[in-house]
């Protein structure tokens, strides 16, 4: 499908015989001597560039380093030049519509090529702004379009990309329902045209302009904390595509002198290059055959009819001055702790919340929070399951700050603050981002989520209920999706919790008892603990804290009020015996993935050293497989080793269940072997252990990430929120903390072959072939094949005289695997 798309976009140029990248077949047969010869006539030295950022305590050093190895190279005298290769024009649109039985869904794609502009002037620059406005302003008015009673789309975005190095792409895209790809094809299009007739409003230019303000402004305050490998990718553009590099500071000040001065009609005009008449491309794809080329053609010329006085200009919305209508009276500071050893302060409020929040200096731009409360999905009755855990969707549909998502988005313009929630099995929690300036924003959305009461409308409910509907049924048709499913079957029983939604469950939910759970999620502040990390001054926070989280409104009655040690335990429970399996689906390419997977259990007496452990043996044995795998069998490109520690509830006592898993995708053919290599090499860790390299190497591995975590927001985050969350959390999050940090010393400290060896065997079952289980993702062999397997074998040849039966057995042959949700 993306091939015979690419031949259609490239129609006419050299880009239409292959990619760039070559042919398969050529690269799986090449000989050596073809290969040398490439690399003599295109590898050299006046093609290359080295480039080299990070935190060198010596640059000259590095220079040095690199004249050493390069500087005595030869260049080629008269090296060939590299061909450009142009792609046509063409006036009429090109169609194409495809039908593909795994797609998540049917689609629209509108493309229009067009010249990639150069970057070498302040006006170029300055276009490169106007095109980056329109971008925002069309994507701001689809996100809206797709919020309105019957949405001709679920999405749709809008972008320009490279194709290749004399064409980019206009690109518009967007998925709909099952049979909606005419409709929504037609309301892209209408959209663009109304920009080309009437333009873009004041309004929408302004928050246009506001957001790319903000994000200038943003990196400009984070210009001495620049990741390297974004400056590394702009010195990487420059050699490609000669683009000028000319550092945070000029470009935040070329961004504020001219943003202020682009025009609406400058910004507009850019919707003429996404007419269907400049070099367009039109693709649909669809799981069941719908919309056919002639249809699409149909809808082209509908609208180029339209566009003669028949489209109406926008009609904008109308937009609140302020998220929160009414100041909220501050709470006050009923306790407050200082933990010096984690550089923290935690404040008691008079609503009951509890807030710990530390400063930082890592980037100048960032403040995280997440405030959590214990009492999740698992309290819930079966009868009600799936009613409440479709609440998050129904109310972000709605607004759970108070104000619809389509109004809400050009409220924030300009502001870099975002929030959401999220509901887990034990847990209830938000989590948000902003910048430092943003913060009160930050908190009153915060705020809003509280003393919000969502009220589900008909219209809300249609448009959330059938994304649900096309999304499982997205599910079912992907491989992948009955490979999870099945996993998770296997591995955590059959059980509600972990069973695929489908079809007829949705048709159960009931929307208001949905909603009325969402609300009492986060209704109570004193059931929650709220940790705040980054750039924090506290003389202008902890006023903005006291307002809009101490303003919360405590209710009468505790609402949604669980005690850790009290919480409902998940329906968990791993397979006893060895359970080897292969779901076999459809696929348009055969592919394979596997899943080996083994219980675990921590006992609570050596638990927190075992959770360093497990982490510690999770790189290891994800190292150690991949050695073998890979580089001894050469037979995967990657594997991966992860741990879930979820299974029970996070009480103080008992044991901590969950598993560790190996994924890898390989050849569908040798995926049994593979497994049992795996296998293998896990039980010959748990008999002879590890290396003392091996060792040395994980350390190091886990001690590299330590230190860069130490300089990150998100680490310091997470640590503190896990000291909250501990087992051993008693009131007193610092000693939470240093006990926790004292058992990764310990495990650290004592970590030698023989310790390594013991901790496989304990956290792994011992020996590992006798409990786990392995899932393979086979592709599904076509009925000729099968039958063409049947015939060659010498049962079939024995069976040969009965034809009548043979006959009769064929046709009622039928597949009995279904695909599910997971």
């Amino acid at each position: 499908m993306q091939d015979a798309h690419w031949v259609l976009m490239m129609e006419g140029s050299k880009y239409a015989e292959r990619s760039p990248i070559g042919l398969e077949k050529v690269i799986r047969t090449v000989s050596p001597e073809i290969v040398k010869r490439f690399y003599n006539k295109w590898y050299h030295l006046q093609n290359m560039a080295l480039i080299a950022v990070g935190d060198f305590p010596d640059t000259q050093s590095v220079i040095e380093l690199i004249k050493t190895h390069f500087e005595y190279k030869t260049p080629a005298v008269d090296p060939p030049l590299i061909p450009e290769f142009t792609v046509p024009s063409h006036e009429e649109p090109r169609f194409s519509s495809f039908v593909e039985s795994e797609a998540a869904g049917s689609a629209v794609m509108i493309s229009c090529k067009v010249p990639v502009d150069e970057l070498k002037t302040v006006k170029d620059y300055r276009n490169l702004l106007a095109e980056s406005m329109f971008f925002h302003a069309l994507n701001q008015r689809f996100f809206k379009l797709s919020r309105k009673k019957d949405p001709p789309y679920f999405s749709c975005s809008a972008a320009a990309d490279v194709l290749v190095r004399p064409t980019k792409a206009y690109i518009m895209t967007s998925s709909c329902k099952q049979n909606g790809t005419t409709e929504a094809l037609e309301s892209m299009l209408i959209e663009v045209a109304r920009v080309r007739i009437h333009g873009f409003s004041d309004r929408e230019i302004s928050t246009a302009r506001a957001l790319l303000l903000s994000e200038i402004e943003s990196a400009y305050l984070e210009r001495d904390q620049m990741q390297s490998t974004n400056l590394r990718d702009e010195y990487i553009q420059h050699f490609l595509r000669n683009e000028p590099v000319v550092g945070v500071e000029y470009e935040a000040q070329l961004q504020k002198s001219l943003l202020p001065h682009i025009s609406v009609s400058e910004v507009s005009k850019y919707s003429e290059n996404f007419r269907t008449s400049s070099s367009c491309v039109i693709k649909t794809i669809e799981p069941q055959a719908a919309a056919t080329v002639d249809d699409l053609r149909t809808v082209v010329s509908r609208v180029n009819s339209f566009e003669v006085g028949h489209i109406s200009p926008w009609d904008d919305e109308t937009i609140p001055e302020e998220i929160v209508s009414i100041e909220p009276n501050p709470g006050h500071v009923v306790q407050q702790f200082e933990y010096s050893d984690i550089g923290a302060t935690e404040l008691v409020l008079s609503n009951g919340m509890r807030v710990c929040y530390k400063c930082t200096d890592f980037f100048n731009d960032q403040i995280l929070f997440t405030g959590f409360s214990y009492g999740g999905l698992s309290e819930l009755q079966e009868c009600e399951y799936f009613s409440c855990s479709m609440g998050p969707t129904i109310a972000g549909e709605i607004g759970v700050f108070g104000h619809r998502p389509s109004v809400l988005t050009d409220m924030l313009a300009g502001k870099r603050a975002e929030v959401g929630t999220s509901l887990g099995a034990y847990m209830r929690s938000f989590s948000g981002d902003c910048s430092p300036s943003d913060l009160e924003t930050a908190l009153q959305l915060v705020y809003q989520l509280f003393v919000t009461n969502l009220e589900p409308g008909e219209e809300d409910v249609k448009i959330v209920m059938q994304m649900a509907e096309e999304s499982v049924r997205a599910q079912e048709r992907d491989p992948y999706t009955a490979f999870a499913n099945r996993v998770r079957e296997i591995n955590y029983g059959n059980s509600y919790f972990f069973s695929p939604i489908k079809i007829g469950d949705l048709r159960k939910v009931d929307p208001f008892k949905a909603c009325e759970y969402f609300n009492n999620c986060f209704k109570d502040p004193s059931t929650f603990t709220v940790v705040i990390v980054g750039n924090i001054d506290p003389s202008i926070a902890c006023p903005l804290i006291l307002q809009y989280l101490g303003g919360i409104p405590r209710p009468p009655e505790p609402i949604l009020n669980f005690k850790r040690d009290e919480l409902k335990g998940l329906p968990f429970t791993f397979p006893s015996s060895v359970i080897r399996e292969v779901v076999r689906s459809p696929m348009v390419e055969a592919q394979c993935s596997v899943q080996l997977c083994f219980p675990v259990e921590l006992k609570n007496q050596n638990m927190m050293e075992d959770i360093h452990l497990t982490g510690l043996m999770s790189k290891l044995l994800e190292t150690k497989i991949l050695q073998v795998l890979r580089f001894k069998h050469g037979q995967i490109y990657s594997a991966g080793v992860s741990v879930f520690l979820g299974g029970n509830k996070p009480s103080r006592d008992g044991n901590i269940r969950g598993d560790i898993s190996v994924n890898f995708s390989c050849d569908p053919e040798i995926s049994s072997t593979l497994v049992s290599l795996a296998l293998d090499e896990i039980q010959r860790l748990q008999e002879e252990g590890p290396s003392d390299d091996d060792v040395l190497a994980i350390l190091e591995i886990e001690q590299r990430a330590h230190e860069n975590g130490l300089q990150e927001n998100y680490y310091w985050l997470d640590r503190i929120l896990r000291s909250y969350q501990s087992r051993i959390y008693s009131d007193d999050v610092g000693a939470s903390f240093k006990i926790q940090d004292e058992g990764r010393t310990r495990v650290r400290s004592t970590l030698t072959p023989i310790t390594a060896q013991t901790a496989v065997q304990r956290i792994i079952p011992f020996p590992c072939k006798k409990q786990y289980t392995v899932v393979i993702l086979m592709p599904q062999s076509s009925r000729f094949n099968k039958l063409k397997s049947f015939i060659g074998s010498r049962d079939a040849k024995i069976l040969a005289g009965i034809a009548g039966s043979a006959v009769l057995a064929l046709s009622l042959w039928r597949y009995s695997q279904r695909a599910k949700k997971s």
